[in-house]
């Protein structure tokens, strides 16, 4: 397999196959398989095409040419924005997604290549999560990437993007599967989050550079956020989400299935209480996703990190909200503000205010600025604050 990066006119063949209109994952495989390099493709006859599966019309679209003007226009935004095409052949290209189904022919990347070769965890959920969704996929994230593993998800508002600001956070790897080009941001509110990954983890994409975000694509993507990873955690989600075809898919890849419980009378936790229920791993705290890591795999993050992390038990991590508060030298009135505080619920500000007849509204809201300096409290949108976990 090849490891250095592709001459220029190889690299053009691998974006012509890719963009070759009709022609999907299956297939492209089947291709390669036969001829071995998409130069000889190209290079083949109608009837050696179609004897390998390619119809008639998907055989006369190779043998055209016609993708070849778009593989120039994607050359130009590669080189614009820093993407790197890894084919299905580069010894860089994710072992555990080469082994899949379908996997991608060709991957687009920006940011650190070396992630390509790391250890991965998915963690995913929905783009509505209540602010304990939210706390624990940022944690999670945190303690999992402390531990070795890189953290994938898909980017989207919500859970996704909690899971790469969490591993962020905490100096961990992360990376990101977009349903849309390596070059387009999407969500847009998610524009700094990209330009952080881009310089501490991975973009990474099937779709040619400029694609963009359309509804189609997201299943899609989610069977290579699955196949990238040794298992997934499902944080919230409804039964039919986005986040439960993905535990789906991370099943038929024999993959390991995790996922949070969560309020049963909340429509969030619908999705991961049943995926408990039809067997997948309740997840409390990190320690419970290393148990079920194959050894091979927690031998690989022990060389990466502290055996002990291996050893600690729930019992002897941190319980939420344990952190000494006197350490955070706060006042009376902050002391009192974060003892009203949640981590599984909102409080909007009106509320707090009313909460202490005694204390004026100035300074309950400079306790509430210094609590968020400290870094033990958010605000939500909407004058909405909670405690951080």
């Amino acid at each position: 397999m090849q490891a250095a990066q592709l001459a220029r006119d190889e690299e053009i063949d691998w974006l012509a196959l890719r963009m070759v209109p009709g022609l999907g994952a299956r297939t492209a495989a089947k291709l390669l398989e036969r001829f071995r390099t998409p130069g000889a493709i190209f290079r083949a006859s109608r009837s050696e095409l179609e004897n390998v599966g390619a119809s008639a019309a998907l055989a006369q679209a190779i043998m055209s040419g016609c993708a070849f003007e778009d593989a120039a226009t994607q050359q130009q935004k590669m080189q614009a924005s820093g993407a790197v095409a890894i084919p299905i052949s580069d010894s860089r290209y994710p072992p555990r997604l080469r082994e899949i189904f379908d996997p991608p022919v060709l991957l687009f990347a920006r940011g650190r290549l070396e992630l390509l070769g790391a250890l991965m965890l998915a963690i995913v959920g929905t783009r509505h999560p209540t602010p304990y969704g939210i706390a624990v996929t940022e944690r999670l994230a945190g303690e999992l990437g402390r531990a070795g593993l890189a953290i994938v998800s898909g980017m989207a508002r919500g859970i996704d993007s909690a899971a790469h600001r969490g591993a962020l956070a905490a100096g961990a790897n992360t990376v990101a599967v977009l349903g849309c080009g390596a070059d387009v941001v999407y969500p847009t509110e998610n524009r700094k989050l990209v330009a952080q990954l881009i310089e501490k983890g991975l973009l990474l994409s099937e779709f040619p550079l400029g694609a963009p975000a359309y509804p189609q694509n997201f299943p899609i993507r989610n069977r290579v956020i699955s196949g990238l990873s040794a298992g997934v955690v499902v944080v919230e989600g409804g039964q039919y989400s986005g986040s439960a075809i993905t535990a789906r898919l991370a099943l038929d890849q024999g993959r390991e299935v995790f996922a949070v419980p969560g309020n049963i009378t909340s429509k969030m936790s619908w999705g991961p209480n049943l995926l408990i229920k039809q067997g997948a791993k309740l997840v409390q705290e990190w320690g419970d996703v290393l148990e079920e890591l194959s050894p091979e795999d927690r031998r690989r993050l022990m060389t990466l990190r502290q055996p002990e992390l291996f050893t600690q038990t729930a019992e002897t991590a941190a319980a939420p909200g344990s952190e000494p508060v006197a350490a955070l030298g706060l006042d009376a009135a902050g002391r009192r503000v974060l003892a009203q505080l949640k981590v599984d619920a909102a409080i909007h500000i009106d509320e707090l205010l009313e909460a202490f007849e005694d204390l004026t509204s100035s300074e309950v809201i400079a306790a509430l600025f210094e609590l968020e300096m400290a870094g033990v409290v958010r605000q939500l949108p909407g004058k909405n604050f909670v405690k951080v976990w």
